[in-house]
């Protein structure tokens, strides 16, 4: 009998074990992709948007070792080489851009000069992933009742703030729209996207803009906006 509760422990241990192996090796490549390796232009960005709030929430600091990409997610470390002098510097997206055509990445000031592309502006480069940090990854917040639904990805004092999120969610996704609401007094510009009935629909597009790194919050539609 006690040889049987033992082999029945043994098993179960080894259940358990592989179980949880699986569960590590999904929750991996959940959030890794292809290791590509791509060329590309690149721009910089600088003083004019040092200290505001990126696409990810975080503010803007010229100084990082940070950059701007359309479809990464939010967390990625990028191996960005100047094919001019094959100096090369390793950053991280936490922002949306480059909104100018025919440009694929905008690094941080002091990573454009780092590789030497501040004095040319622009610049040929070849783009490695170089794995995430996921500690970006957000979960998603529930704050409504009954009746149709949205999701909110900012909320913000200034308008401009607003409509540069706005921008670049629509760089991935439609029906992107601002609507006002006063707290307290004061003035928020509220960027959301969609209108949803079905919930499961709402909650599976808010889960992957959350693993994408937005800061996501479902809450009610307000039919007046």
């Amino acid at each position: 009998m006690k040889g049987l509760q033992c082999n029945r422990f043994f098993a179960w241990h080894v259940l358990c074990t592989i179980l949880l192996i699986s569960l590590c090796a999904c929750a991996s490549t959940r959030y890794e992709r292809e290791r590509d390796t791509h060329y590309g232009i690149a721009s910089w960005y600088g003083p004019d948007f040092h200290g505001k709030p990126t696409s990810s929430g975080e503010p803007f600091n010229m100084y990082a070792m940070t950059c701007a990409h359309r479809t990464y997610p939010f967390g990625t470390r990028l191996n960005v080489t100047n094919v001019s002098n094959n100096k090369t510097i390793t950053c991280l997206v936490n922002d949306r851009g480059p909104f100018v055509k025919g440009r694929d990445i905008d690094l941080s000031y002091a990573a454009a000069k780092e590789i030497g592309l501040v004095g040319s502006g622009v610049g040929e480069v070849k783009i490695e992933y170089a794995g995430r940090d996921t500690s970006y990854i957000k979960g998603v917040r529930y704050q409504a009742g009954s009746g149709t639904l949205t999701i909110q990805v900012g909320s913000f004092r200034e308008f401009h703030n607003a409509k540069r999120l706005q921008k670049a969610l629509e760089l991935s996704y439609s029906k992107v729209y601002i609507t006002e609401a006063y707290v307290e007094g004061e003035r928020y510009y509220r960027v959301r996207i969609g209108k949803f009935s079905n919930k499961n629909q709402v909650f599976d597009f808010a889960r992957d803009l959350a693993d994408e790194g937005y800061d996501i919050l479902i809450t009610r539609y307000d039919e007046l906006i």
